[in-house]
């Protein structure tokens, strides 16, 4: 079994390569390193891989959203399945530089389901994201709610992905599943994300800012009950049944939450990481941030029903796991 991950040297795409290499399959891997966040930490990752990969793992150094350079990278080489994962994340980064997820979440995205409709994959899991809820009300938020009024731009091209595959399923019969992911955290996390960022200022004596004077909420999400979700779903192709499917195709195409289940009070994470950091965090209150949302909640009893789905890490075991780590590749 051969699976193409894009965006492998990012935090999710690493550690679902390595999960994947670890039951003796075979990757291919591609990213175009950006600088978006330090390149070096994403060069650690491909390291990392490549070393338990014993000859399974190749990196391909592309950016998926110049067709005609993918299809050069990948001439000859065959895979079975597909994980794009790649994108340009961040939402606060969305207003700052919207060209650029035009190009890598829409163009790139696009690319990618031509890719999987003329290879004839079996399988495209992509990353969709919980950014689509936007300002939602209802909680636990459910892959049958209304996603129609994003507050970012991020947002609007994670939903315009989960339309073109509906289509592509729609057209082409390709089976995908797209999976909106809940604040994942863990070791070889993002420094763009608040754990990252909070856990560099606490142990650096910095202010955190904390915006929404702390009244957030988070769903947070260990990175190895993510990577079991989306092995659970490359494992299971959605069946071209005429059946309706977690987010109301009839189409060979899915749509699942993936998160804790959990709503965090975003000042216990932070107790939390001052307890493992070993020094109390000067706090910043601040007002909401444009592009920003009080609270995310997964509803996961779709995947949790169909594939058995089921969470294992909490924060109070997942924060100390990720200080460790990062005290150690920091070296602080």
């Amino acid at each position: 079994m051969t699976t193409l991950i894009t965006g492998v040297a990012g935090f999710i795409g690493a550690a679902l390569a390595q999960a994947l290499l670890a039951r003796g399959e075979r990757v291919i891997g591609i990213d175009n390193c950006n600088a978006y966040y330090d390149v070096a930490l994403k060069r650690d990752r491909i390291a990392r891989t490549r070393a338990a990969s014993g000859n399974r793992f190749a990196f391909i150094e592309q950016d998926f959203a110049d067709m005609a350079a993918l299809e050069t990278a990948l001439e000859g080489i065959e895979f079975t399945r597909i994980a794009h994962l790649g994108a340009q994340a961040g939402v606060r980064y969305s207003i700052e530089n919207p060209h650029a997820y035009a190009h890598s979440n829409l163009v790139g995205h696009l690319n990618m389901l031509e890719l999987a409709r003329h290879r004839g994959v079996e399988h495209m899991v992509y990353a969709s994201s919980s950014s689509v809820y936007g300002g939602n009300d209802k909680v636990p938020f459910g892959v049958d709610d209304r996603v129609d009024h994003p507050v970012s731009l991020y947002a609007a091209t994670k939903k315009a992905d989960e339309l073109m595959s509906e289509t592509y399923a729609h057209l082409y019969r390709l089976p995908l599943t797209g999976l909106r992911f809940f604040t994942v955290y863990g070791p070889w996390g993002r420094p763009d994300m608040m754990m990252y960022i909070f856990t560099r200022k606490i142990l650096g004596g910095e202010p955190i800012p904390v915006f929404n004077h702390g009244e957030m909420y988070r769903d947070f999400t260990y990175i190895d009950d993510i990577v079991a979700g989306v092995i659970a779903c490359l494992d299971n192709a959605p069946p071209d049944d005429g059946a309706v499917k977690p987010g109301g195709s009839t189409a060979p195409h899915r749509i699942y939450n993936i998160g804790n289940n959990r709503s965090e009070h975003l000042m216990r994470v932070v107790g939390l990481l001052e307890d493992a950091c070993g020094q109390k965090a000067k706090v910043e209150m601040l007002p909401m941030q444009a592009g920003d949302v009080p609270r995310t909640y997964a509803d996961i009893d779709a995947i949790a029903s169909d594939l058995g789905y089921a969470p294992t890490t909490s924060v109070d075991e997942g924060v100390p796991t990720f200080v460790r780590w990062y005290r150690d590749y920091h070296g602080v």
